[in-house]
């Protein structure tokens, strides 16, 4: 069929456009971001296991769907809010939440509105677009708020000469495609690591899965696109596990010839999912999870290309049940909270940590941190049922305070949210709780607590890269202190050492270290020795955390 025909075709499907076109396009967008999912992922500015912006995006427009896939009304206002109300629920870091207030702001545009015209849509944009800033304390260029703010510009300028919704959508699309590749040049961190902004990228990716539904294009196959061998990330590539990914399978070859992108996305979409392609000095890697039967198809495809050079290949089921049956002996009790006094939530990524908060009076606690940001339901539904009206959360993670702050404002209950950004900076908080005493008055100790403690985390780099001086090779152990990558290092130990050191950990009294769930008890023993005797007027204390990702958590106080 002629592609203008087809294109013309479908958009007769959102003719005129109501509720239930509405619904299409949320769904189109949702998919097209699943489908380069893992490219947004690949996208974080430091090479630490972070909160996943396209997992995040994922979840945060999976919620708004689940909420409209079954809502039968044709007025696009009702339809729009409920998208908006989905997505502010299922919100997830930082990314999540800002995609969540686009949302809001669109909806309140088309409040009332049964179809959708195109000054409407400006109009939407325009809303998205001043919602989201509103929301963000302290705006930041070069972000996803960039990326809607060009993109409600483009589509003011579209409507000079169009009111057609489908061509004021594909004038914005092609801004925010630009927009994306600039935020570089607005945002120095994202020009020093190579890359452009994640969340923009995902917001482009929505509005791109949109209009590739309007011109009848798939919305299955990912973006041919190549990352350098040095940005695949594939720590956290068991985020989300589907029915039928059984195998994870990676192959390093070398190609005889030129490889015809689209050609070989295509063959490997007929074997599996969650694909990945990385290159580097004439040699590719790819990434691809597959269902049991199929799990040497990869390999033997990759023999016809070139050389092979390396294979690795995990069991996905087993991983995953290993990781459910050591969740499910995990048990944790929090404090009891009379009525009238003060709870506190805590966001905890470890077993061993959450523990250390309830013995100091945390009510509930939320699991999550690195890579498993909770969402805004998460949150609420932590204190909502809890006997009293004051409460105080800690988020303990830069990429869940805004989560936090939208739970608040969406509860009746008297709700701080106390910004702690790391575990030392949330049980240095706990240390001012007083349950019975005034909300105003411990919430205010709190957050001076936070400002007296020094954290160290000490994790492996996920990808090369040189940051403010800072030269990491992926797999290197770094250290980051008070969220900056400080140290890069060839062991552990050497990354204690030298983060301790440059954290000036001698002028202080105490140093406590969590122990992270991948290191070894003996090593741990060992490499905590070693610290005892290079800092032998302080007191040293060790904690089994529990968290993943990090050998160690640090604080200094």
């Amino acid at each position: 069929m002629n592609p203008d025909v087809q294109a013309r075709l479908e958009r007769l499907k959102l003719m005129p456009i109501d509720g239930q076109s509405l619904k299409k396009l949320v769904e189109a967008g949702l998919a097209w971001l699943r489908a380069n999912q893992q490219l947004v992922n690949a996208l974080n500015v430091f090479p630490v296991p972070d909160g996943d912006t396209g997992t995040n995006m994922v979840l945060t427009m999976q919620s708004a769907y689940n909420e409209i896939d079954h809502l039968g009304t044709r007025e696009i206002g009702q339809m729009a809010a409920a998208v908006s109300q989905g997505a502010l629920m299922g919100a997830r870091g930082n990314s999540g939440v800002i995609l969540s207030q686009l949302w809001r702001g669109f909806a309140r545009a088309l409040h009332d509105h049964e179809i959708l015209n195109g000054p409407a849509l400006v109009h939407a944009f325009a809303e998205a677009r001043d919602t989201a800033y509103k929301g963000v304390v302290r705006p930041v260029e070069g972000t996803i708020l960039t990326v809607a703010k060009d993109a409600a510009a483009e589509a003011a300028k579209a409507l000079q000469t169009t009111n057609d919704p489908c061509e004021i959508l594909a004038r914005v699309v092609k801004a925010a495609d630009v927009s994306v590749q600039h935020t570089p040049e607005l945002l120095p961190v994202l020009k020093q690591a190579g890359v452009v902004d994640s969340g923009g990228k995902g917001l482009y990716f929505i509005l791109e899965g949109m209009l590739r539904f309007v011109n009848g294009e798939s919305l299955d196959t990912p973006t041919a696109a190549v990352q350098p061998l040095s940005a695949m990330n594939l720590e956290n590539t068991m985020d989300s596990i589907e029915p039928g990914q059984d195998y994870e399978v990676v192959v390093d070859f070398v190609p005889r010839e030129a490889l015809d992108l689209p050609v070989f996305y295509s063959e490997l979409e007929k074997i599996g999912s969650s694909i990945q392609i990385g290159e580097g000095e004439g040699m590719y890697r790819m990434h691809i999870h597959v269902p049991t039967e199929k799990r040497y198809q990869p390999i033997d495809y990759l023999m016809t290309l070139g050389t092979i050079t390396k294979i690795a290949m995990e069991n996905l089921v087993a991983q995953m049940e290993g990781i459910d049956h050591k969740a499910s002996g995990a048990r944790v009790e929090p404090a009891t909270i009379e009525p009238g006094q003060i709870a506190v939530v805590a966001v905890s990524p470890g077993t061993g940590i959450s523990r250390v908060f309830a013995s100091l009076g945390v009510a509930a606690i939320v699991e999550g941190g690195q890579t498993m940001n909770p969402c805004t339901k998460d949150i609420l539904d932590a204190f909502e049922n809890l006997p009293t009206d004051k409460v105080i959360i800690l988020p303990n993670n830069k990429n869940i305070i805004l989560a936090a702050q939208q739970a608040k404002d969406v509860t009746v209950k008297k709700v701080y949210v106390v910004p702690s950004t790391s575990i030392p900076e949330g049980l240095a908080a706990m240390m001012q709780l007083n349950p019975d005493g005034d909300l105003d008055s411990v919430a205010g100790k709190m957050k001076k607590a936070i400002e007296e403690v020094t954290t160290i985390e000490v994790t492996n780099a996920t990808r090369s890269v040189e940051i403010d001086g800072v030269s990491v090779e992926q797999g290197q152990v770094i250290a980051l202190v008070n969220g900056t990558l400080a140290i890069s290092a060839a062991t552990v130990e050497e990354a204690c050492l030298k983060a301790l050191d440059y954290a000036h950990a001698g002028d202080h009294e105490l140093i406590t270290l969590f122990r992270g769930e991948g290191l070894l008890i003996a090593e741990t023993n060992r490499i905590v020795d070693v610290i005892r005797a290079a800092y032998p007027a302080q007191e040293i204390e060790l904690q089994d955390g529990g968290q993943p990702h990090y050998q160690f958590i640090i604080s200094i106080e």
